[in-house]
C-alpha cells in the first residue's frame, strides 16, 4: 500500500530524525546542504556550522569527491581518530536532483573491540615467547646440572674401580 505524498514525507521525516545511522547531501561541488541528528552526534558538530562548508572537512574523506567522479554509488570505510569514531558510509546519488547522499553507520566500538582484541592477541604472542625461551632456559639448566653429576659420578666410579682392580691385583 503506497502512502499519500504528504504522509510519505513526514514519514520520510521521521525516518532521518531518529535514524541511529549519519545521513548527509550534499551538492555537485560536495557542499552540505542537510544532515540529520545523528550525524552531528557521530561527527560532533552542530548544524550552524555545516551548511554550505565542504563535506571533506567534517568527514576527513574525499569520499564524495571519489562517489561524483565515479558518477555512482560508493561504499567507503574511514576513521578519523582525533574524534574518535570509525565509520562505514554508503553514497549514492539522488535521481532527479544534483545532490548526493551519504549513510554513515558509526562502527567506533566494533573497531575498538577489533583493536583491543589484537592488542590481547599481541599479549598473548609475547607472553607464550617468553614461555617458551624460560623453558629452554631451564631445559639448558638442566642439562647442565646432569652433564655435571654425570661427570662427577665417572670420575667417582672411575676411582673405585681402580682402588678395587689395585686390590685384586695384590
Amino acid at each position: 500500500m503506497e502512502l499519500p505524498k504528504g504522509q510519505a514525507a513526514a514519514h520520510t521525516s521521521a525516518i532521518l530524525q531518529h535514524t541511529p545511522n549519519g545521513v548527509l547531501l550534499v551538492d555537485k561541488e560536495t557542499r552540505i546542504r542537510f544532515v540529520n541528528p545523528a550525524f552531528l552526534t557521530m561527527f560532533r558538530c552542530g548544524d550552524d556550522e555545516l551548511f554550505g562548508q565542504l563535506a571533506k572537512d567534517f568527514v576527513h574523506s574525499d569520499c564524495f569527491e571519489r562517489a561524483i567522479a565515479a558518477g555512482g554509488s560508493l561504499m567507503v570505510k574511514e576513521s578519523i581518530p582525533e574524534h574518535g569514531v570509525s565509520f562505514r558510509v554508503g553514497l549514492f546519488p539522488i535521481e532527479g536532483k544534483d545532490l548526493y547522499c551519504g549513510i554513515f553507520i558509526d562502527i567506533s566500538e566494533e573497531e575498538k573491540a577489533r583493536k583491543d582484541f589484537l592488542d590481547l592477541r599481541a599479549q598473548m604472542l609475547k607472553r607464550a615467547q617468553e614461555v617458551i625461551s624460560r623453558q629452554m632456559q631451564t631445559a639448558q639448566e638442566i642439562a647442565r646440572l646432569l652433564g655435571e653429576t654425570t661427570a662427577e659420578t665417572k670420575v667417582l666410579l672411575m676411582k673405585l674401580m681402580s682402588l678395587y682392580e689395585e686390590e685384586g691385583q695384590r
